[in-house]
C-alpha cells in the first residue's frame, strides 16, 4: 500500500549579510539595516518582531565594538530569516574576550553602568549561544521567534 504524500510548501531561508567597522558608527548602522532588511523581508518596522530584533542586533554590536574590538578588523552583521524565526549573528575576530553564555548570564548591579546588554538579549531572544568561528574568532547568535500569523501574512 502506497502512503500519498502530503504537499509541503517549501522551505524558503533568505540571508542578509554586511561587514561593519568596528566603531559605534557601525554597531548603529547594523540596527538600522537590520530594520530594513526586515521591513523588505515582509516583517514591519515597529512589530514586536522588528523591534526585539532591532534590539539585538543593537546589543550585540555594540558589544563586538566595545569589547571585541581590534583595531583594523570588522565586525559582521548576518541575518536570516528561517521558517518560524529569525536568526541574527554578529561576528568579531577577537579570541581573547568571549561573553558569557546563556546559562552564565546574571543581572547587574542595579546601580552599574554597564553589563545590561546580554540580560536583555536573554530575555529578547527565543534562543542565543556563543559559538567559535573560522577564521578566529567568535559569532553570537540569537533567534527571534516570527508568529505564525506573521508568517501567514508573510505569504
Amino acid at each position: 500500500m502506497t502512503v500519498p504524500r502530503t504537499p509541503h510548501p517549501p522551505v524558503t531561508v533568505s540571508v542578509f549579510a554586511q561587514r561593519l567597522t568596528a566603531t559605534p558608527r557601525g554597531a548603529r548602522l547594523a540596527r538600522h539595516l537590520a530594520q530594513s532588511q526586515l521591513h523588505l523581508w515582509g516583517i514591519p518596522y515597529g512589530s514586536d518582531v522588528s523591534d526585539a530584533v532591532a534590539a539585538v542586533v543593537a546589543e550585540l554590536a555594540a558589544n563586538a565594538v566595545i569589547h571585541a574590538r581590534i583595531p583594523g578588523r570588522s565586525f559582521e552583521l548576518r541575518l536570516s530569516l528561517v521558517v518560524g524565526s529569525v536568526r541574527v549573528e554578529v561576528s568579531d575576530t577577537c579570541v581573547e574576550r568571549r561573553p558569557p553564555g546563556p546559562a552564565d548570564v546574571t543581572p547587574p548591579h542595579p546601580l552599574a553602568e554597564y553589563g545590561r546588554g546580554l540580560v536583555l538579549v536573554q530575555e529578547l531572544a527565543d534562543r542565543w549561544e556563543v559559538v567559535d568561528r573560522e577564521p578566529p574568532g567568535k559569532t553570537v547568535r540569537a533567534e527571534v521567534d516570527v508568529p505564525k500569523w506573521l508568517s501567514l501574512w508573510r505569504g
